[in-house]
């Protein structure tokens, strides 16, 4: 059930949209071929690369699909992370497309693939977050880009999975992109980048990101939170980057 006046209107633009894409079918962003209401045809959506045999907790594949042992020699600062897909062709076009180009309308094919598979795994879990929490950028990328993929894709999933979303989390330093760093440089980049925003204290969060690289900047996010007094916190991600090699 919606929570607020927010999720209903949420809701309502989301009907609004799949009305309008049922009166005007689609072409599928990738291929072109008839997508009917959906921005993906169905060959296409297939056949994107998922994620095989995940660590729980860092999403990076493992054996078996148990904790890897980086995370069990020093663990993240969340619990588990959720990750959709790959990064990798044609994920990352899709994805950069949404980002760089501002192709909002990609904000609400990542909300759908990452609502229908929080659903599919809340069947094997004791319970859900209560809140859902966008990593935020930094003021003058947001104004540079004129928006926040996260919080994009994530006002779009707070509907489909009947959890809030809330802004309690903010972007207090900035430095280089972290795209432009070695992935040896991002943990550093990013150190003390955060502060709490509105009160966490016993809040069970779902951090929001479109892509998931080497995880400093979610790690470093999850920090503020759990400083703030948050009870726990999982990560959803569109995308996972794995290693060079991989």
């Amino acid at each position: 059930m919606p929570r607020s006046i927010g999720q209903v209107m949420q809701r309502v633009r989301i009907g609004v949209g799949n009305l309008a894409r049922q009166a005007l079918p689609q072409c599928c962003a990738l291929c072109t071929a008839t997508a009917g209401d959906a921005l993906l045809c169905g060959d296409c959506s297939g056949a994107l690369p998922r994620l095989a045999a995940p660590c729980p907790r860092c999403a990076l594949p493992t054996a078996g699909a148990i904790e890897c042992g980086a995370c069990l020699r020093s663990p993240p600062p969340f619990v588990s992370t959720l990750a959709v897909y790959t990064y990798a062709f044609p994920v990352d076009r899709l994805l950069q497309r949404l980002k760089y180009s501002g192709a909002l309308a990609l904000a609400d094919w990542a909300a759908a693939a990452l609502a229908q598979r929080v659903v599919a795994q809340a069947g094997e879990e004791a319970s859900l977050p209560g809140v859902l929490v966008a990593l935020p950028l930094a003021p003058v990328r947001q104004r540079e880009r004129g928006f926040n993929q996260a919080y994009e894709i994530t006002r779009r999933v707070a509907p489909r999975v009947g959890i809030p979303a809330a802004m309690l989390l903010e972007r207090v330093k900035s430095g280089p992109p972290q795209a432009a760093l070695p992935w040896s440089g991002r943990a550093a980049n990013v150190r003390g980048a955060f502060a709490c925003r509105g009160d966490v204290r016993g809040r069970n969060i779902a951090l929001v990101d479109d892509v998931m690289t080497t995880g400093a900047t979610i790690a470093e996010a999850a920090r503020a939170l759990r400083r703030g007094g948050a009870a726990s916190v999982v990560v959803w991600v569109i995308a996972r980057t794995l290693p060079p090699g991989q």
